[in-house]
């Protein structure tokens, strides 16, 4: 059951496209290359979703009538931070979105035995400061993950914040609300939860596995 504290700071995002998408996504028998373009469809909407309140500010253009006021972005550009090795199955259609934002990349990876995350790459741009960040991987089973990646982007210097996943559990976003919250969560759907191995059920399985081809 997710907790109150967690509810309200959870966006989850129930558009039709994006829920016919993911059904499709958790069929086992889809192939490789259909997973990853299904997924990164759902990262564009998700990704409208999470951007939806950007600032912005007018500035003069000429049309090819008139010169006119219009919104631009404002401000230093996002930042999207990938959790390795499967967020960047969503990074890319994020990228479409707003080329020009800087990336970061903080890999991990889980110890099957204690599932808690082993770190093995942080890089990140210098002025996260300044800059607002949203944190990528399809998958918040039990949390751990996202909650160290944010700690490092922290660490670094950011303070606006949010992550978008693909699935969820109630595990994860209690935890991850407990740890960081702060941070927004943005997701398609909250499955029923984990299994003894940490897996979320009914879940669509290993999503850097089923990405990549390595299963």
């Amino acid at each position: 059951m997710i907790q109150t504290a967690a509810a309200a700071n959870l966006t989850l995002v129930q558009h039709p496209l994006v829920q016919h998408k993911l059904t499709l996504m958790r069929r086992k028998e889809k192939s490789t290359a259909e997973f990853r373009a299904l997924l990164s469809e759902i990262s564009l909407l998700l990704g409208y979703e999470a951007m939806k309140d950007l600032r912005t500010e007018l500035q003069e253009i000429e049309t090819p009538l008139t010169k006119t006021m219009q919104p631009v972005l404002a401000g230093k550009k996002l930042c999207f931070v990938s959790i390795l090795r499967a967020g960047d199955g969503l990074l890319g259609a994020m990228l479409d979105l707003v080329p020009s934002a800087r990336v970061g990349h903080v890999g991990m990876y889980r110890d099957e035995k204690t599932l808690t995350p082993v770190e093995y790459l942080v890089k990140l741009p210098q002025d996260l400061a300044q800059r607002r960040v949203i944190t990528l991987d399809p998958m918040l089973a039990t949390g751990n993950s996202a909650i160290a990646a944010i700690d490092r982007v922290k660490q670094a210097g950011a303070s606006k914040i949010s992550f978008v996943c693909l699935l969820a559990a109630p595990e994860g976003v209690n935890n991850l609300t407990s740890a960081h919250p702060d941070v927004p969560i943005i997701t398609a759907a909250i499955d029923d939860g984990l299994n003894d191995n940490g897996f979320i059920v009914p879940g669509l399985g290993d999503a850097g596995d089923r990405l990549f081809g390595t299963k």
